[in-house]
């Protein structure tokens, strides 16, 4: 592979991981904290009956 070719090919793939990761560590961070769990995963339903009565 040609020297410059090279040298592009590893600062592009930096610039992409630089700007990918923040983005995919905020997303699979702060999502499931908002939802108070993964999506997909089973909910606490809390019941009629609660005696909580806010």
């Amino acid at each position: 592979m040609h020297p410059v070719l090279r040298r592009f090919t590893q600062q592009f793939a930096g610039v992409v991981m630089a700007t990918l990761v923040p983005v995919m560590l905020t997303a699979f961070v702060s999502i499931p904290l908002n939802l108070g769990g993964h999506p997909g995963e089973a909910r606490f339903q809390a019941s009629l009956n609660s005696p909580h009565t806010t």
